[in-house]
């Protein structure tokens, strides 16, 4: 029985939008990776990952991707602050050892806790109770470096880990779980393709397709999962143009959200062809 994988990329408030925008097209097109038997979701993937596993339909999710953004949380990604999350990351070291000095430098700029962010999750996805179906989301512990991957048996409800896979360093404060603090899963990798190992057919979708490292590109995590067939769907030019230069300004989502119904359609013949050639 061939076992499907859904990989669904972090990328910011633009980036939620897009994914939408392209999982909306392809199954229009009559191509529902949605239904996936694995769901791995990073960041603004998680949101969406959890979204689509819960039963809340496509149709209605890029419906309200293109209403006014009223009471969105918004912030500012600045030059500035991508430098700082660079800066630890090109450090030479072991890859855990990257991500705690990440780590601590976003619990230095952030008290933790994150209460209002898992309220602005709940606005996204709605129920705190994980899907039958399985879903996994990837964060990365603070104060140790540790990546960590939250499922139904993680014994952590579904908006908490999916704030903790949100929480942007130094942009987010770190979300306190328990005695643990969490940052963004995709401080590991933008999509954590390898998380999907086992699965015969893995389709990613990465609004951010840039790696931190050879181990951690997409194409180097789509091989360790051994699949036999995969796609990999990132913007186009034109998509980064409508994402602006602000991933997390909320007034882009809609058209962020329209440049991926509207690349779904230059893309959709190719994840045809890894989902189902027949």
């Amino acid at each position: 029985m061939t076992r499907t994988a859904l990989v669904l990329g972090g990328g910011g408030i633009t980036g939620i939008a897009w994914e939408l925008g392209i999982l909306k097209g392809l199954a229009v097109a009559g191509v529902d990776v949605t239904a996936a038997d694995l769901v791995v979701g990073t960041s603004a993937g998680s949101v969406v990952g959890a979204q689509v596993t819960t039963g809340q339909s496509l149709d209605d999710l890029y419906a309200g991707q293109l209403e006014p953004p009223d009471g969105e949380l918004g912030a500012t990604l600045s030059r500035l602050t991508l430098l700082r999350m660079l800066l630890p990351m090109v450090v030479p070291g072991k890859p855990q050892a990257k991500l705690r000095r990440i780590g601590r430098a976003a619990l230095k700029a952030h008290e933790p806790g994150g209460e209002q962010r898992v309220e602005v999750i709940r606005s996204r996805v709605g129920i705190a109770d994980w899907p039958d179906r399985e879903l996994r989301v990837t964060a990365v512990e603070a104060r140790s470096g540790t990546f960590t991957v939250f499922d139904r048996s993680s014994g952590v409800d579904l908006l908490h880990a999916v704030a903790a896979s949100c929480a942007v360093p130094l942009v987010w404060p770190a979300v306190t779980i328990g005695q643990r603090h969490y940052i963004d899963g995709g401080m590991r990798s933008t999509t954590n393709a390898d998380l999907a190992r086992g699965a015969d057919v893995v389709v990613v979708i990465a609004p951010v397709a840039q790696a931190f490292s050879k181990a951690s590109s997409i194409r180097a995590q789509l091989e360790a999962t051994g699949a036999t067939r995969t796609a990999v769907v990132t913007p186009d030019q034109e998509a980064l143009t409508d994402f602006g230069a602000n991933v997390l300004d909320p007034a882009k989502r809609a058209d962020a959200a329209r440049a991926g119904l509207r690349q779904a359609a230059d893309v959709v013949a190719k994840v045809r062809r890894a989902w189902d050639p027949a």
